[in-house]
């Protein structure tokens, strides 16, 4: 099992792989630049070639995740372009430093828009982001939290979305636990169902990573509040983990943590992990 933590860049990108490497975690995610802004970044291109060179040779999984302003519905032109320039500078980021792709947040409803012209608005993003696209590097749709029936919290939205775009095989997928807690798409017990969805939609195929969270609130509150896996302030239990983690279909994915550091650092908890279910 690849077990890892989000890791700041303050270092370097091949300072977060060295620090994830000290943590003995099999995998990371970073923010290819300053996460509150969409300014393109003029990154140094030598030290990203040290990071994918490092994790090559340490067997370390990497992945990225887009600024928090990102939206694949951008609700004006200005941000629409701003968008459309800043992720194909994520995903050359990306690229330099080995990684398998970027992580994207499922789009939402534009307020002046039908939900049907929201989903059009997104997958019209995607098709012009990745029609200037040429690398491996790939756009990771991640499961939106919120209420039951919010815009990008099912598997049907997710595949349907990717089987729409003009070049599906640069999409794939980020399942978050806690987002899909909190919307009841997994409600603790039901992991069989969804995985038996999940294989029937094809969505498990182009799975990529998984965000590792547990929930401070109760499944269907809409509530996106992340807990420690092992804490005593999630409602996730840890044998509803151990049925996602021991799923066959899983054991090649890396599991990503996003949790506070208020009860364990991510070093004690990707130990904890690996004690538990790295075998």
């Amino acid at each position: 099992m690849k077990f890892g933590c989000h890791i700041s860049i303050k270092e370097g990108y091949l300072g977060a792989a060295k620090k994830a490497h000290a943590m003995s975690a099999g995998a990371f995610q970073y923010f290819p630049k300053n996460p509150r802004s969409l300014s393109v970044k003029d990154f140094n291109q030598e030290n990203a070639e040290l990071c994918k060179i490092f994790c090559e040779k340490t067997a370390i999984f990497s992945v990225s995740h887009s600024p928090y302003p990102t939206s694949l519905t951008p609700t004006n032109n200005d941000k629409r372009i701003q968008v459309i320039d800043s992720l194909l500078n994520d995903l050359e980021i990306t690229e330099a430093c080995g990684s398998i792709g970027v992580v994207v947040h499922f789009g939402k409803p534009v307020p002046h828009l039908s939900l049907l012209e929201s989903y059009q608005l997104m997958i019209e993003m995607l098709n012009e982001i990745l029609s200037q696209w040429e690398g491996k590097a790939k756009i990771l749709l991640e499961n939106n939290a919120g209420l039951p029936g919010a815009m990008g919290t099912t598997f049907e939205e997710l595949v349907q979305v990717r089987n729409l775009c003009e070049y599906p095989e640069k999409v794939g997928f980020c399942f978050d636990t806690c987002h899909a807690f909190s919307c009841g798409l997994w409600e603790g017990g039901n992991w069989d169902e969804l995985l038996e969805k999940g294989m029937d939609l094809g969505y498990f195929e182009e799975l990529e990573v998984i965000h590792f969270n547990n929930s401070k609130y109760a499944a269907r509150e809409g509530k996106d509040r992340h807990a420690p896996i092992f804490g005593k302030s999630g409602y996730i239990t840890e044998d509803q983990f151990h049925e996602l983690i021991k799923t066959p279909q899983l054991a090649d994915i890396p599991f990503i943590l996003e949790t506070p550091k208020e009860e364990f650092t991510h070093e004690k908890e990707i130990q904890l992990l690996q004690e538990r279910w790295g075998s």
